[in-house]
Parts: C-alpha cells; sequence; structure tokens
C-alpha cells in the first residue's frame, strides 16, 4: 500500500485546520475571564517580567490588551480556516508566531501534549514550506511529515517507557488513582476501575501499546492499525478527562505517521 505525498500533506493540514478552530473557541470563551473581574488578568500575570526589558514588557501589555487578544484570535481563526484550502508559507509563519504568544499569555502550555502537538504540526508546515525554497516540493514535505513522525513516536515511546518504570502504573494502582479524580470521580466502589485486575490489564494494555510505538514504521497497515488504537485512546482520555482538544491535537499526526510508514516500508525490506 503506497500512500500518496498530496493526499497525505492535505489531510494533515485539514486535521491541523479542525485542531486549530477548537482550540481558538476555547480561548474565545476565555475571554471574559482574562479582563474585568476575571480569573486571569495580564495585569496579574505580568509580574513574570518584572525583570525583563522594558520593551519587553510593554510590547506584551499591547499584545495581551483584551481588545487586542481578541482581535489576535480573530486572525487566529481565519488563518486556521484558510488552511482547509491549503497552507502557505505566511499562514504557516503567522500561526506558528501565534501560538508562541498565546503560550506567553498562558505562562506556559495551556494543555500540556496539546499544545505540544500544536507546536509539532505547526513547525511540520513550516518545514515544509521553508525547505521547498531550497528543495522539490515532495522532498520538502517528506522532510515536514517526518518531523513530525519522529516526534510523535518519540513522546509516545517515552510515556509508555515512563510507565513501564513505575510500580503503581504497572499495578494499575496509578489508573485508578487518575480516574478517581476525573470527571465521573470519585470512583463508588462497585466501578470496574476499582478492581486490581481490570486496572493492571488496561494500564498493561496502554504501556505495551504506546512502547510499541516504533512498530509503526513497519508498513502502512501497522500505521492505520496503531492510529485506530489511539483515537480509541485519545477518545477515553476526552471520556473521562474532559481533554477534548487534546484527541484532536495528537489526530493531526496521523496522516504523518501513515504516509511516513508507507515511505519507509520497513517491513518490505
Amino acid at each position: 500500500m503506497k500512500i500518496d505525498l498530496i493526499d497525505a500533506v492535505r489531510a494533515f493540514e485539514c486535521l491541523c485546520a479542525l485542531s486549530l478552530l477548537i482550540q481558538c473557541a476555547e480561548f474565545w470563551r476565555l475571554t471574559a475571564a482574562q479582563e474585568g473581574a476575571g480569573v486571569w488578568l495580564w495585569n496579574i500575570q505580568r509580574d513574570d517580567l518584572k525583570n525583563a526589558p522594558g520593551w519587553l514588557r510593554s510590547t506584551c501589555d499591547h499584545l495581551f490588551r483584551p481588545q487586542t487578544q481578541r482581535l489576535h484570535l480573530g486572525f487566529r481563526i481565519l488563518l486556521a480556516v484558510t488552511l482547509f484550502w491549503g497552507s502557505n508559507l505566511f499562514s504557516s509563519t503567522i500561526l506558528f508566531l501565534s501560538t508562541i504568544i498565546v503560550l506567553i499569555r498562558w505562562r506556559g502550555t495551556f494543555n500540556g501534549g496539546s499544545d505540544f502537538m500544536t507546536i509539532v504540526a505547526l513547525t511540520g508546515l513550516l518545514i515544509g514550506h521553508l525547505a521547498s525554497i531550497w528543495w522539490p516540493p515532495a522532498l520538502a514535505w517528506r522532510a515536514g511529515l517526518w518531523y513530525v513522525t519522529i516526534h510523535t513516536l518519540t513522546s509516545y515511546f517515552i510515556s509508555g517507557a515512563i510507565k513501564l518504570g513505575h510500580v503503581h502504573w504497572r499495578s494499575g494502582r496509578a489508573l485508578t488513582v487518575f480516574l478517581d479524580t476525573a470527571i465521573y470521580g470519585p470512583l463508588p466502589a462497585s466501578s470496574l476501575w476499582q478492581q486490581p485486575a481490570i486496572t493492571r490489564l488496561a494500564a498493561w494494555s496502554f504501556i505495551l501499546w504506546e512502547c510499541a510505538a516504533p512498530l509503526v514504521l513497519l508498513g502502512p497497515v501497522w500505521a492505520i492499525g496503531f492510529c485506530m488504537i489511539a483515537a480509541v485512546f485519545h477518545g477515553l482520555v476526552f471520556w473521562y478527562f474532559g481533554l477534548n482538544r487534546f484527541f484532536w491535537a495528537w489526530a493531526v499526526s496521523f496522516p504523518a505517521l501513515i504516509f511516513c510508514a508507507s515511505d519507509l516500508r520497513l517491513g518490505e525490506i
């Protein structure tokens, strides 16, 4: 099975657009909390920059005014929508810089892994467009998709390896603790997630699946299977923890994983 590069890039761009729009919708709903009597006022957070140069503080004061924030989000939404018809160097660069600005506003990652994957995806877009200036476009976009793939597989593998090294994950106890503080927690005594055998089986399933991430490169069939399991995994995270943007931020990487597995075809060697 050979995956077409153009189809992979278009799917990658469309999923990236969808993920960015969901993030923008969340930020838009939080605008009220960043002004007036809100709990996330820039006047409080700007104390982090008290030792920064004056020009930087004044620039951030301007960028993070409520009116400017709304204009920024509106422009970010507009650029995200254009990705459905294809990205370009301008939109990729502005969306990348815009994401950095958002991270500064929230004093780092707003939603952990989803922000990391958003930066990875936008960097992949930038690589594709920037490298096309000097390299043939096909080679440039391969580089961009491979960048996303390497980061994604490394993240899954490291996550699984860390769990494997912790006794509470191997026993399943960590999974119970996490679910106990999730949306449907605290868990009732009759919950399946209170049964050690169930949580141990689930925990080991996640550990082995994440540690097996490099096997994706054996071929597109392996990659498709891995992505299907990933969709279920991230769907469960969404269901139990409410991390909806987490699902879409990782789904953006699926076209890159499938294409790169097709491109390398280790299983045929």
